[in-house]
């Protein structure tokens, strides 16, 4: 079992790190995701220029792939041939924030494990529902072990159907805490936005 592991907060964040560990023990990972956070990037295809993979070393000594795309860009990228063996599954995550509702449509999170469908392999995107303006590290301990829990269970049964991602969230808790898991229906998202509107001091026209 070949595993790619990406996400949308930039290949260094603590939750691919997590999430990367945890999938060791399922079978080979392979890690390429983006050089920066493309939080809220939504779908991307990148068409206009071209895109660069360099390969970086993540805080545990661990070999990965990084490139100035998306996360699609990445899972794209992966997929059509820049590792040398298939790709059998990718997973995407962890998120720090939950995705739900209509969170999906901009999730990079989400959209990469989408990707991968488009791609005929199974997708799975993990997020971390983390309370809101949450203070220090977050501990994403917890939220690995399930995840690992999750994809095991996915690979000892059957596969996915065709066309149909995983879009996991999990509740901020220890493990311990976090009662089992339930297979629901997709809801709305409420979203408080605004427009701030603000004058240039330097009178600077775009």
């Amino acid at each position: 079992m070949h595993i790619l592991i990406t996400n949308d907060d930039g290949v260094m964040a603590p939750g691919l790190l997590a999430l990367a560990q945890a999938m060791r023990d399922l079978g080979k990972v392979s890690i390429l995701a983006p050089d920066r956070n493309w939080s809220a990037s939504g779908h991307v295809k990148t068409l206009d220029r071209p895109l660069r993979v360099k390969e970086v070393v993540l805080n545990d000594g661990t070999p990965a792939l990084t490139s100035d795309g998306a996360p699609s860009d990445c899972v794209s990228l992966a997929l059509l041939g820049l590792l040398p063996d298939k790709v059998d599954l990718v997973v995407s995550g962890i998120n720090p924030n939950a995705n739900v509702g209509h969170d999906v449509t901009y999730s990079g999170t989400v959209t990469a494990a989408m990707e991968a469908v488009i791609g005929g392999i199974p997708g799975v995107a993990i997020s971390l529902d983390s309370p809101e303006n949450h203070l220090g590290l977050i501990d994403y301990a917890p939220a690995a072990a399930l995840s690992r829990q999750i994809v095991q269970a996915l690979l000892n049964n059957e596969e996915l159907p065709p066309d149909v991602l995983l879009n996991v969230n999990i509740p901020y808790l220890p493990q311990e805490q976090i009662k089992g898991i339930r297979v629901t229906r997709q809801g709305t998202r409420v979203y408080r936005s605004r427009l701030d509107s603000r004058e240039d001091p330097r009178h600077r026209a775009y």
